[in-house]
């Protein structure tokens, strides 16, 4: 079974009620907080207990600056610029403002660089903490999408590489092939013209020896004709 409604009114019990306000109080303070971070936020919150004590919270260094802001605010909001010197101290307190928003701004920087820490409280110093922690792990979280994000590049133009290298492989070996059928034939080309070469020759030489023998004939019958004569 869930819990019941509470009903809004006031406890009268004073333990009851003290414990409510701790509880509330301290999630009243959270949520300010979290609006703050989240939102980037001006946020002022001031508590009083019923007994007097004062509870607050300020995103910025302290709460003047908002009361300030806040009171500046509610001038504006109440008045309307009805000549050029209202108009001209209007302008002259947005740029009070605007510079009082950056010194702070400079300061909450400062402060995160874990520079002019002194004077702070336990619970400044833990907002401060929190404030890092989360910066840190926006960082941490876009350096490691960044990280996979070039992991994936890389393994795709890994893939690409090695596709790249099979095609290159098969050409390659495409022309080693034909290099090698280029070499048989000119290897038996070769071979058949040598083999010409050598049936010529053995075809001319008995022609030269039946030349050489039939002139000897002729010498030797002038010769034996000159003897008959004699």
């Amino acid at each position: 079974m869930g819990r019941g409604k509470i009903p809004i009114e006031r406890i009268d019990n004073r333990t009851n009620r003290q414990v409510t306000f701790s509880k509330r109080r301290s999630g009243l303070m959270k949520k300010a907080r979290e609006l703050a971070i989240l939102c980037d936020a001006d946020v002022g919150l001031m508590v009083f207990s019923c007994t007097g004590r004062l509870y607050e919270f300020a995103s910025t260094s302290s709460m003047k600056p908002i009361i300030e802001r806040y009171q500046e605010a509610r001038e504006e909001s109440n008045c309307q610029l009805l000549n050029p010197v209202s108009e001209a101290k209007f302008w002259q307190r947005e740029v009070t403002t605007l510079r009082q928003q950056v010194q702070n701004l400079q300061h909450n920087n400062r402060q995160l660089l874990g520079e002019e820490l002194s004077g702070l409280t336990v619970r400044d110093l833990q907002f401060f903490q929190s404030q890092v922690e989360m910066s840190l792990q926006s960082v941490r979280k876009k350096k490691e999408q960044l990280l996979a994000e070039e992991i994936m590049q890389l393994n795709q133009k890994g893939l690409v590489l090695q596709k790249d290298n099979i095609e290159l492989k098969k050409e390659v070996r495409i022309v080693n092939q034909h290099n090698i059928e280029l070499q048989k034939k000119l290897s038996g080309e070769s071979t058949s013209a040598d083999r010409e070469q050598a049936s010529g020759s053995c075809n001319k030489a008995p022609g030269e020896s039946t030349t050489h023998n039939t002139s000897e004939h002729i010498s030797l019958a002038l010769s034996l004709e000159g003897h008959a004569d004699e």
